[in-house]
């Protein structure tokens, strides 16, 4: 069936339903980030394959909404399909709900299951909405089936708390927030949950997660999920720790069979969910304490993410010292793909690795400059032993979650322009890493930090500066960020986030400098005059920065030896983990960088 077949189909269901729209979202019911391919219901109706968009569909129009990352993407893909491409971040475009409401009269159906509690509300408050699922009548052929990969505990020895202590703490919470004996709190989120229990899966690609709800209570924890994805060992675990095991879509049954206070997060919980709630129930909408207590990495955690830190480090070592010795060697050819899969080669060999924690991005030139680029095997650069690479890939180790950047040089004469940009980003990078903040410090207040350089040149960028890390989880969490958004959510001890400056010249290159950093406390000094509490941040990654592209005039003798002081951490730390050629090469990279006075 064709896009245009496909609108079709989707229209005669709208005509009998009494709608005059249907909206399909890029999401699925547990507000995810990176979705079982069940869920690209979005993508099946419009066949634009980006990672974010909205479709809203009436009788007589299509149209996507997508934003700046996906705009060249979505006017090839969205050709002679008859949908008219929305360009989100122009600021001209409209919001899709006031569209509909200036452009629609009548019903505008969605499936409950793919909105959450909050913006069904919104939308409630301009249109008539109806709570509809008219993509699964349609999608009969080809959708793929949810995931029927087994779960797994995940020990805690790696997660460094117990079952058991997790769910006592978050009863103690919720008993803290109800003001009712009877209280049941709704889990959707699929991090929260395999946080919450210690388990694992492999339901989601780049995310060790199992797609399930969780309805916790002061009496009982009971875990919805697919009955082929516990196995003996996983239903002994859940049992050992009293988690009682229903079928995944009975959570809406068990729901509406429940009495006295709900707890929800509406921003994460899903529509369908919350209109289950029986009528004489109290419904509590608050921000999940789970969110708030996983982003808190404890000590067994963040010794693991050094530990899986040093193994990524090995890893991006062992590629580079390919890259520059080996890869064009006797003519050979290279890809922006080619790259990306000996790079998780060489991941692979670190011990505890189990998959890469976001597909790699290896843009070559301008390719480099697309800020979420990813290659295909159909549609990829060739590289070439010269120019600009940018690569920001991660990993998924038991012990961890890592994620990188470094943009790179390959040969040939460095344009004082290249160096420039490289320079601002560096310093823009080591600006954040350095700062000391007092505690109920946002990441807001933060951001400028990494742009004040780039500022003072005239450059910006458009993406945020840095989000949460999960601890084998998810490459994307919250609630923490650095970005110029006005998140409420003050930077906590146990925190990690990325410190990603970057600057994009279309056409040309793309220069990005990452590391995952995360929040300890700081050391004090005398100048000091208030009370407060004091915070920095620990540097985790452990991988050297291209040299050669600094324009050490720009750098401050601060810069230098904050930056020297580092390299001589990564040798320490990594090449007892090498060979001994790969001990050399790495000691070439890490030099010390000498100004001459």
């Amino acid at each position: 069936m064709k896009v245009v077949e496909r609108l079709a189909a989707l229209r005669q269901e709208m005509r009998e339903a009494g709608l005059a729209a249907y909206v399909v979202p890029g999401n699925d019911p547990h507000a995810s980030e990176y979705m079982a391919s069940h869920w690209f219901e979005m993508q099946w109706i419009s066949g634009f394959n980006g990672e974010s968009g909205t479709m809203v569909i009436t009788l007589d129009h299509a149209l996507l909404w997508t934003d700046s990352r996906y705009y060249l993407q979505a006017g090839l893909e969205l050709k002679d399909s008859t949908i008219e491409l929305m360009r989100e971040s122009d600021v001209d475009c409209p919001k899709i709900v006031d569209w509909l409401a200036d452009n629609v009269q009548g019903l505008v159906g969605v499936n409950p299951e793919m909105f959450s509690v909050n913006d069904f509300a919104e939308w409630k408050e301009k249109i008539e909405l109806k709570s509809i699922d008219l993509i699964k009548p349609i999608w009969t052929e080809g959708r793929p089936a949810i995931p029927q990969d087994k779960l797994y505990p995940y020990s805690a020895d790696f997660a460094g708390e117990t079952v058991e202590s997790k769910l006592a703490r978050m009863r103690e919470i919720v008993n803290r927030k109800s003001s009712n004996r009877k209280w049941a709190m709704i889990i959707s989120a699929l991090d929260e949950i395999a946080w919450l229990l210690n388990i694992r899966g492999k339901d989601v690609e780049y995310n060790p997660v199992v797609i399930s709800y969780v309805v916790l209570e002061d009496d009982k924890c009971t875990l919805f999920v697919d009955a082929n994805k516990v196995d003996s060992p996983a239903q002994n675990y859940l049992d050992f720790n009293n988690i009682d095991v229903k079928p995944y879509e009975a959570v809406f049954d068990y729901i509406r069979s429940l009495s006295g206070a709900i707890l929800y997060d509406g921003a994460r919980v899903n529509e369908a969910l919350y209109e289950a709630i029986p009528e004489g129930c109290k419904k509590i909408d608050a921000k999940s304490p789970i969110l708030i207590d996983k982003a808190k990495k404890n000590a067994v955690e963040l010794e693991g993410e050094r530990i899986a830190m040093r193994q990524d480090a090995v890893a991006l070592t062992r590629f580079f010292k390919w890259l520059e010795e080996e890869a064009f060697a006797d003519g050979k050819t290279q890809t922006e793909c080619s790259l990306a899969d000996k790079l998780h080669e060489f991941r692979s060999m670190g011990e505890n690795f189990t998959d890469e924690s976001f597909g790699t991005i290896a843009g070559y030139q301008g390719n480099g400059a697309i800020v979420h680029y990813a290659a295909t095997p159909e549609n990829c650069a060739v590289v070439k032993p010269e120019g600009m690479l940018l690569l920001d890939s991660g990993g998924q180790y038991l012990d961890g979650t890592t994620d990188i950047t470094r943009t790179v040089w390959l040969g040939g004469r460095i344009p004082q322009q290249a160096k420039l940009d490289y320079t601002y980003v560096l310093k823009g990078h080591i600006a954040l890493a350095t700062a000391r903040f007092p505690r109920g410090t946002r990441g807001n207040q933060l951001d400028a930090l990494a742009k004040q350089y780039m500022w003072a040149a005239g450059i910006t960028y458009g993406h945020g500066t840095g989000h949460g890390v999960g601890h084998f989880l998810g490459c994307h969490e919250g609630p923490q960020n650095v970005r110029t958004d006005n998140n409420p959510t003050a930077l906590e001890i146990g925190h990690i986030i990325s410190d990603e400056p970057g600057i994009y010249r279309t056409d040309k290159w793309g220069i990005r400098t990452e590391n995952l950093i995360t929040v300890i406390p700081a050391k004090q000094t005398k100048a000091t005059t208030t009370e407060d509490e004091w915070l920095a941040f620990e540097t985790l990654t452990l991988c050297f920065y291209d040299t050669s592209l600094i324009e050490l005039s720009l750098m401050t003798e601060d810069e230098i030896d904050w930056l020297n002081a580092y390299h001589v951490r990564v040798y320490k730390e990594i090449s007892p983990l090498l060979n001994n050629e790969e001990k050399s090469y790495l000691a070439y990279k890490c030099a010390a960088i000498e100004v001459e006075n």
